[in-house]
């Protein structure tokens, strides 16, 4: 069974963050020239405040127009935020995601931070172990 750590593994564990008061001019340009689709918010002592999608930049582009860019991230980030632990396998937070209709899934280990996956990871992940499967199966039957 595919579990997040696993996927931590092979991903790695960072995780591009972003303070509450920074703008969303910030924010937009961060997404870019890293390409990633989401920062997670944080305060001074590193609690999760906060997840911040493209999406979310796109929604209130759309509804305010540029001067969305000079709000605090604060203002436009998803506050209530659904993590996930190392021990969950890709299935649950696959379930998570689907349910909740996002994308992206802050790691909290001990109460901190240790990583973030997106659905493109559990993804990745779940049709590997499916080819792997897969290919076990075939050379089962071509032993038997």
């Amino acid at each position: 069974m595919v579990t997040v750590a696993s996927i931590l593994a092979i991903k790695g564990n960072a995780v591009l963050t972003i303070a509450p008061h920074r703008t969303m001019r910030e924010a937009v340009e961060m997404l870019a020239e890293r390409g990633v689709g989401a920062l997670v918010v944080t305060g001074v002592d590193g609690a999760v405040l906060g997840i911040l999608s493209e999406r979310d930049a796109v929604r209130v582009l759309a509804s305010e127009g540029a001067r969305m860019l000079d709000s605090t991230v604060a203002r436009i980030m998803t506050s209530r935020v659904k993590t996930c632990t190392p021990f969950d396998t890709a299935d649950d937070v696959m379930e998570m995601m689907t349910a909740g209709r996002f994308r992206h899934v802050p790691v909290m280990e001990g109460g901190k931070l240790s990583g973030i996956v997106s659905i493109g990871d559990v993804v990745k992940h779940r049709l590997a172990a499916f080819e792997s499967e897969h290919q076990a199966m075939r050379e089962y039957i071509a032993t038997a």
